[in-house]
């Protein structure tokens, strides 16, 4: 039995954007690594502490939008992987609507101002209640079945 037995040939869509969420999780990685250089933060510090480096609160902001973004990461992936399967055309939207704002939520906060992030971050929230609804949606289907 193949695998696109059973699941829907747009199913490619959602594993596509999941790849474009890895690419846009190691650019955010890599941002943080040269805000190490340009803080003077050295490894293995998580976060700086102000009261001995004068830009800890610029490090911090850029560390902070890529930890936040590694702590949604399997809600956002599971939500995915199992909406996708009954609504991949729906989820691969909803997924992208998530990663752009994702992009935008990083480099907001990563001006050193926090509320920043939420200009256009704040629509990623409407991208999981989207996919949170097709997984409930999923879930429904199968036991339904």
């Amino acid at each position: 039995m193949a695998i696109t037995d059973f699941l829907p040939k747009e199913y490619g869509y959602v594993v596509i954007i999941l790849v474009f969420y890895c690419f846009l999780n190691l650019w955010m990685g890599a941002q943080v690594g040269k805000a190490r250089k340009r803080y003077n933060v050295p490894y293995p510090t998580l976060y700086a502490i102000e009261s001995e480096n004068k830009d800890a609160k610029l490090f911090n902001c850029v560390q902070r939008g890529h930890q936040n973004s590694l702590e949604m990461m399997p809600m956002y992936f599971i939500l995915m992987i199992l909406g996708g399967m009954k609504h991949p055309s729906i989820c691969a939207v909803l997924g992208l609507v998530y990663n752009v704002s994702r992009f935008f939520y990083f480099k907001g906060y990563a001006t050193g101002d926090p509320m920043k992030r939420l200009t256009i971050g704040k629509y990623g929230f409407l991208g999981l209640l989207g996919l949170m609804i097709c997984t409930i949606s999923f879930g429904v289907t199968l036991i339904r079945s």
